[in-house]
């Protein structure tokens, strides 16, 4: 892994670079969500697994994260700093898939069309506050304007997979939350819930890579 800071009108942003291990064919770069960083177990199970199948994966810290701030600043803030370090990614001369989780997610979708992003990944889109489904956010999700796939935890309180509008390609993590976290008992292995996490992007990314 490689390091590159980006400076941007919010701050520095640094992208942590997994790169292809043969010929790369697709670049995906993810960015963290309201509540965490790029140490999130779905994005560091992604950047282990898909350079291997030649995508290099871009780890995109918000510049609020490099600066060790707590809270995220308002959206138009996150939207400007992702736009500004997409030069940095376009530089590898591969198509670009936008990718994030939570917050990250809604980033990608929000700037997608005016970026040319080849696609968009969103992992744990929050559809909507907890508790508040009149609050919906779909319109993000729909308005990316280019393919899109969510990968959502079964008993997401952002949002269940079946809470999502007709048409929208989602893989259902079962009994996972809104960190891909699943109950102990009844639940899957964190193994086999990554498993299931990582052979669905890497499959979705193959397809639209044709």
């Amino acid at each position: 892994m490689e390091t590159e800071t980006v400076p941007t009108p919010a701050g520095d942003a640094r992208i942590t670079w997994c790169r292809a291990a043969r010929k790369a064919h697709l670049l995906l770069a993810v960015s963290h969500g309201a509540g965490g960083g790029i140490e999130a177990r779905d994005l560091q199970a992604l950047a282990a697994e898909l350079p291997g199948r030649g995508v290099t994966v871009a780890l995109v810290e918000q510049p609020w994260r490099v600066a060790g701030k707590k809270v995220a600043p308002a959206p138009k803030a996150l939207d400007t700093a992702w736009t500004a370090l997409w030069p940095a990614l376009e530089k590898q001369g591969l198509p670009i898939v936008a990718g994030g989780r939570s917050a990250g997610a809604r980033v990608a979708c929000r700037t997608a069309r005016g970026l040319s992003a080849h696609a968009v990944l969103a992992l744990s889109f929050p559809l909507h506050p907890p508790g508040r489904p009149e609050k919906s956010r779909a319109e993000e999700l729909t308005g990316a304007g280019v393919p899109t796939l969510v990968v959502q935890g079964g008993r997401d309180a952002f949002g269940r997979p079946e809470e999502f509008p007709p048409g929208t390609e989602i893989v259902e993590v079962p009994y996972g939350d809104h960190g891909f976290a699943v109950p102990r008992k009844t639940g899957p292995t964190e193994e086999e819930t990554l498993a299931v996490i990582t052979g669905a992007v890497a499959g979705w990314l193959e397809r639209i890579a044709r």
